[in-house]
C-alpha cells in the first residue's frame, strides 16, 4: 500500500488539472498561434509560466486504484500489476485466468 500522503497530493494534482485545464489550453492556443504578434505570444507564455505547476497534466502520476501503487500500472484496468495478479487468483476479474504451476 502506499503513502497516504502521496495518493492524496496526486488527487490534488488531478483536481488542480481540471481546473486550469481550459485556461491553459486558452493560452497554449495563443502561444502557438504563429497569426498573433510575437509580443502577444510572449505574454501568453508568461501567463502560463504563472499558473501553479501541479496544474500541468504531466504531474499527475498513473496509480492503482485499489493499492495506490504509482508503478507496474495497467491503463485499461487502472490498476497495478499485483492487484491484478492477487484479484485473478480470487476470480475476481471476469475472463482472467490466472495460470500458476
Amino acid at each position: 500500500m502506499a503513502k497516504k500522503s502521496a495518493v492524496e497530493k496526486n488527487k490534488r494534482r488531478e483536481r488542480l488539472v481540471q481546473k486550469y485545464a481550459a485556461k491553459r489550453a486558452a493560452l497554449k492556443a495563443m502561444a502557438l498561434d504563429e497569426s498573433l504578434p510575437l509580443e502577444e505570444r510572449f505574454n501568453a507564455r508568461l501567463k502560463l509560466a504563472e499558473l501553479p505547476r501541479n496544474s500541468a497534466p504531466t504531474r499527475v502520476r498513473n496509480r492503482c486504484e485499489v493499492s495506490g501503487r504509482p508503478r507496474g500500472f495497467y491503463r485499461k484496468l487502472k490498476m497495478s500489476r499485483i492487484a491484478l495478479r492477487e484479484l485473478g487468483s480470487l476470480g475476481k476479474i471476469p475472463g482472467l485466468v490466472k495460470s500458476s504451476w
